[in-house]
């Protein structure tokens, strides 16, 4: 992918959003499940997640019943109290956190909890998976703050 550019990629994510939906409809779906692994690699050689961080400075990833189990544990507090402390339950019902940028987000932008993170922060940002192609509005929102899902949704419809 040599002429492949991250220059203004989030300008270029935007403006590509309808094109990104209409493809992602009409994709085929076992030959793109086939592509996703090399271009998620890909994507992790050329893109520091570290440098970046933009995922924990702005959402909040889902914290589901063993999520805060393992992770209340590890910090050596009762369940009630981490909710208590940590999160809330958006809209969906969901526990997400109270604040932004996540309170575990220390500072070089490493995770403080990194090691018992929410599962959805070890599988983000699902470019691997077929979540990507499932979750379409998920897949178009995190193209827009997320260069990897970018960079795969922009090789993913190359020939």
């Amino acid at each position: 992918m040599s002429d492949f550019s991250f220059e203004n990629w989030e300008k270029q994510s935007r403006a590509n959003r309808k094109k990104y939906a209409q493809q992602l409809q009409k994709v085929n779906k076992n030959a793109a499940l086939k592509r996703l692994p090399k271009l998620h690699e890909e994507a992790f050689e050329k893109v520091d997640c570290l440098q970046c961080a933009r995922c924990c400075k702005s959402y909040s990833p889902r914290f589901k019943m063993p999520d805060i189990k393992r992770i209340s544990k590890h910090l050596g507090m009762k369940e009630s109290v981490f909710i208590k402390e940590y999160l809330f339950q958006d809209e969906e019902g969901d526990y997400v956190v109270k604040s932004s940028p996540c309170v575990f987000l220390g500072e070089n932008n490493e995770c403080q909890i990194y090691d018992v993170r929410p599962s959805d922060c070890a599988r983000f940002p699902y470019t691997n998976e077929d979540v990507l192609l499932k979750r379409k509005n998920i897949t178009l929102k995190n193209s827009e703050f997320c260069p990897i899902v970018f960079y795969v949704l922009e090789n993913l419809f190359r020939q």
